[in-house]
């Protein structure tokens, strides 16, 4: 039997036969050694959300050596906007664990990603990549638990209009080609994400899809499995770099934008959550949600508004959050319910027989199937800062099982109805609102700050230049003023097309 090395799909883990996590700077010189790699990409995340690049040709071994050493100076007034042009130069030092064969570049190379440093050689406070690392070591300090995490990546793919084999508007959901028609995009995305040290579940076709202006608009996903928190936003950004240098390749465009017109799905980027301890899942106690799930549910509900300063960070999140798109309105949650903002999706948390009902030739044998569940955070967007998210999410977790009554706010703001259908409305009217506007989400978030800057997760400064940019888009009446007219939406959603 292949042991994990051969079967992994990333050539880096196959040739080292190691985890990524255990890669050492003479693991990746031997790698680039023997396999006349050229080049080396220092990748980082700017204040934008996307992967910055810094290329380097490497001349001689002392110079690899000197590359994945010291790392490299960059200007980080250029990079994000709360730093000043007058002390601007940060370091950018590669992480091993995060290194993989660039799929895309003719010159062979290896990309890895980068955490800042300031000029002290210390972690750069104010970086998302390092506040989210802040936010996990406080869990883990406060409460003993460790965060997994994973996203669901919902994109648009859009092309030129084909008359054969249409697809039925709105009507695309795990719909296969040919009636998908770029079923081989997301395929060939995912190899190229697994070979990236991506741990992918499933990719499928999603709900929207639609013709416009001679256009084919076609929703997809791909969906990631639990990894550590740290390992989870990587993924993430790395996968919707990869998502758009394909749509480049065969000339088409990918978009993760929250909106793209009146009347149709929006693209969400739902996060799921499960706390660790022991190495064992502990959202399940005895076949059912536990009461340490329950608390992270409350604790997420309760910081729901001013999340959305970090998961739904443009004028068009808030085109999304309206009922009956396949997006929540509402602070609440409940179980296998699409309607809620926190759903708990159906597990395996029983013993199941379904697999030897259908394969009768199997010998039953009881599995703990336990591991697998998670909560689910529905409301954030493409427009997101993943590390912020991730880190706003990890804060709330924390709170949630810190709330002296979270247990009663979870009971309190459970539901078990379509709160969008009409004869629930009673219940709908009981139920407190996400904000509508990032003018909304900023108020709220200030609101809410001093919960962020607990134990040094958040600094001030970074919550006041979100809240400062969020009231910068002037959108506090925008959402009534422009819902109805589909040329306004459009200028808008184009001019937020390549969000995050």
């Amino acid at each position: 039997m292949k042991n994990f090395a051969e079967m992994n799909p990333n050539p880096l883990v196959q040739y080292l036969n190691k985890p990524a996590s255990e890669f050492t700077k003479a693991d990746l010189v031997k790698y680039i050694v023997d396999h006349n790699i050229e080049m080396v990409n220092f990748r980082y995340v700017g204040g934008d959300g996307r992967l910055k690049t810094l290329n380097f040709v490497i001349s001689s071994l002392q110079h690899l050596n000197s590359i994945l050493s010291t790392g490299e100076r960059v200007d980080g007034s250029s990079l994000f906007p709360f730093i000043q042009a007058g002390s601007s130069d940060l370091y950018v030092v590669p992480r091993y664990r995060t290194a993989f064969v660039n799929p895309f570049s003719e010159i062979p190379a290896i990309d890895i990603l980068c955490s800042y440093y300031n000029k002290d050689g210390e972690p750069l406070a104010s970086s998302p990549e390092y506040i989210l690392r802040k936010a996990h070591q406080a869990l883990k300090d406060t409460t003993g638990y460790s965060f997994e995490v994973m996203g669901e990546l919902e994109y648009y793919v859009i092309s030129d209009e084909e008359d054969i084999y249409p697809a039925v508007d709105q009507k695309g959901y795990h719909e296969s080609a040919p009636f998908a028609k770029w079923e081989f995009l997301r395929v060939e995305a995912m190899e190229a994400m697994a070979k990236a040290g991506c741990l992918i579940k499933y990719g499928h076709s999603e709900v929207g899809n639609f013709t416009q202006n001679g256009l084919l608009y076609e929703q997809n996903e791909i969906e990631f499995t639990p990894t550590t928190l740290e390992d989870a936003a990587d993924q993430l950004v790395i996968a919707k770099w990869i998502l758009r240098s394909l749509a480049y390749k065969y000339g088409v465009t990918v978009t993760f934008a929250p909106k793209i017109t009146v009347g149709k799905a929006g693209s969400g980027m739902h996060i799921h959550t499960r706390l660790i301890k022991d190495g064992r899942n502990q959202m399940i106690e005895d076949g059912k949600l536990s009461n340490i799930a329950r608390k992270a549910i409350a604790g997420y509900l309760d910081l729901a508004p001013s999340l959305t300063a970090f998961g739904n960070a443009n004028p068009t999140s808030y085109f999304r959050l309206v009922p009956h798109q396949e997006a929540p309105t509402n602070i609440c949650w409940g179980d296998r319910n699409r309607s809620v903002l926190v759903r708990v999706p159906l597990g395996w948390a029983g013993k199941n027989d379904m697999i030897f009902n259908a394969n009768p030739n199997e010998k039953p044998v009881y599995e703990d199937h336990s591991q697998l569940q998670t909560v689910e955070f529905r409301c954030p967007d493409g427009s997101a800062d993943v590390y912020l998210l991730l880190a706003g999410l990890t804060v709330a977790a924390r709170h949630g099982i810190e709330m002296q009554n979270a247990l009663e706010l979870a009971e309190k703001w459970y539901v078990d109805v379509n709160i969008f259908d009409d004869c629930f409305k009673d219940r709908l009217a009981q139920l407190n609102q996400l904000p509508v506007s990032c003018w909304d989400s900023a108020k709220v978030l200030e609101k809410q700050s001093e919960i962020y800057e607990k134990y040094d997760v958040f600094p001030k400064s970074v919550i006041e230049g979100i809240a400062r940019k969020l009231r910068s888009f002037n959108d506090e009446h925008l959402r009534e003023e422009i819902s109805a007219d589909n040329n306004k939406m459009l200028q808008l959603v184009e001019k937020y097309f390549h969000c995050g």
